[in-house]
């Protein structure tokens, strides 16, 4: 079987890109090559690596890069993560399978549970919401290759 390359596109590839390149390698590694990458480089979100590490995925050493910066790899697959994304993906060639799959932004939410005096570890629950529904889609999306 061919392997397949995926790149998860987001925003900033701080968090949920790299969750989503995390699980793809935890999960699909034997079908797949996944990259993850950003319309800009935020870095790594932390609180992404706290959690993903909670149910033993370490993303850690993954890095924040933007599309630029993965050259001229032939993506099968290009899946956006965030609306922004998605409204500024990039032209890809016409074989490039391209979904859009948008989750919430978990520093987004985490920020508004600590405007609200949430604790440290309510604001991590936003991450760990988006990390468990990426786990599902990730695990979905291997049911179509």
């Amino acid at each position: 079987m061919k392997v397949l390359q995926i790149l998860f596109l987001c925003t900033g590839n701080s968090c949920r890109s790299q969750m989503a390149e995390g699980w793809a390698h935890e999960l699909l590694s034997e079908n797949i090559k996944a990259h993850s990458a950003g319309i800009v480089s935020h870095g790594i979100n932390p609180s992404a690596v706290t959690v993903m590490k909670e149910v033993g995925v370490d993303i850690s050493s993954q890095v924040s890069e933007t599309i630029e910066d993965l050259g001229d790899i032939q993506f099968d697959w290009v899946v956006t993560l965030c609306d922004h994304a998605h409204e500024v993906c990039p032209v890809f060639p016409e074989a490039t399978r391209i979904i859009h799959v948008g989750f919430s932004d978990p520093p987004r939410l985490a920020k508004v549970v600590a405007e609200a005096g949430g604790s440290h570890d309510e604001q991590l629950d936003c991450y760990r919401q988006v990390r468990d529904e990426i786990k599902v889609f990730v695990q979905e999306m291997a049911k179509s290759f």
